[in-house]
């Protein structure tokens, strides 16, 4: 296995980009990688990106977005349909065969001009599930529902999750909702008291939709060395799915996030016996990251609470920048995950990070990426 590592990032988000498009804010982005490594298109071994047409809602919308890149001189170029962390995996897996030594990718998404969470139900069964239109607050809404009545987790729980995400989203500037934007609804208690809106969920238990992009730049061995003076390094990466059909899996577990993270290299909490020092979640409900604290093993070996506050680093221990429920772009939040872990390592903020993606409906695909510093 060659080691390989993250040495550049950049990322944008707001809440709507009204007036640019994807092309437009991700040429900025895109420049801004290029220019931390010195490259240009034509040096890369390798460029893939994450999108989705249905977003764009025009076939092959991706192929625009290389406008961005530059595609003359020829670029060696791929896509996946899905959130640019899964773009990054195939990268990985490019450059671990030894064909090339540098990968850009690079992934976006323009939810604004629609409403994702309607969109959202054309992944479901074709021809049982999408019919009846079922919109993702809903379905996320079922899956709270019996994870409450199950005893699995709390409200308060939930609540204190939600809580916690403005808390630490305050000093990011992606962050679109945070404790500047909300500021009496930073604790448990007072997030209780707001209604409903589509019950057990409040507002501050969906993730807020956003357009935005991000560009990752990675490296093997000395090539990553000479690129970044600290690289970060990729030391365990894997993603599982489970079943398609919601009626087919518990929705108060993610069985494929356990067996990623297993395969990743985690074990009761642990990479390699080590602790982590932070951990990104991809999670866009706040009941979702109580399940991935539980199938991770984290909550009973770290001494975390049910709703992942307590521990060494107490609320910076999950989610320091917020997560998505400060800020959701769709197929690009997964991708952002590992660039806002990759960053708070390169800052000297901590050695050792787990990275989570996700993708279908409800925790159905998971991606699980443990990072570590130079």
């Amino acid at each position: 296995m060659r080691d390989i590592a993250i040495v550049a990032t950049s990322m944008v988000q707001t809440l709507a980009m009204d007036t640019d498009t994807e092309v437009e804010f991700m040429v900025p982005v895109i420049s801004d990688v290029k220019r931390q490594v010195s490259m240009e298109a034509q040096d890369f071994g390798f460029i893939c990106s994450g999108s989705s047409d249905f977003l764009a809602g025009q076939a092959f919308s991706f192929v625009h977005t290389l406008d961005a890149v530059g595609a003359v001189p020829p670029i060696s170029e791929s896509h996946v349909e899905m959130d640019g962390a899964w773009a990054l995996y195939e990268a990985w897996v490019k450059l671990q065969l030894g064909e090339v030594d540098t990968a850009l990718i690079y992934s976006y998404g323009k939810t604004s001009p629609g409403s994702l969470r309607d969109v959202l139900a054309t992944q479901l069964d074709p021809y049982y599930v999408t019919p009846l239109w079922p919109d993702a607050h809903s379905l996320a809404a079922l899956a709270a529902r019996i994870g409450l009545e199950s005893g699995q987790f709390t409200a308060t729980d939930m609540a204190a999750v939600a809580a916690r995400s403005l808390r630490n989203a305050t000093d990011n500037p992606l962050a679109v909702r945070s404790a500047k934007t909300h500021p009496n609804l930073t604790t448990a208690e007072n997030i209780l008291a707001e209604a409903e809106v589509v019950p057990p969920l409040r507002e501050l238990d969906c993730a807020i939709d956003v357009d935005g992009g991000v560009a990752v730049v990675i490296a093997a061995e000395d090539e990553a060395r000479r690129l970044c003076d600290r690289p970060v390094w990729i030391r365990g990466i894997d993603h599982r799915i489970d079943a398609q059909n919601i009626g087919a899996r518990d929705l108060t577990r993610s069985e494929s996030a356990a067996k990623a993270a297993a395969q990743a290299g985690m074990a009761n909490g642990c990479f390699n016996g080590e602790k982590l020092d932070f951990i990104e979640f991809y999670a866009p409900y706040s009941y979702q990251e109580l399940i991935l604290l539980s199938e991770l093993g984290l909550i009973d070996e770290l001494g975390l609470s049910a709703d992942g506050s307590g521990g060494a680093n107490g609320d910076d221990f999950i989610n320091p920048s917020g997560g998505v429920l400060a800020g959701h772009t769709m197929m690009g939040s997964g991708l952002m995950r590992l660039a806002e872990a990759s960053q708070r390592i390169s800052q000297g903020k901590g050695d050792r990070a787990l990275a989570h993606a996700t993708s279908g409906p409800l925790l159905q695909q998971n991606l699980i990426c443990v990072l570590e510093g130079e």
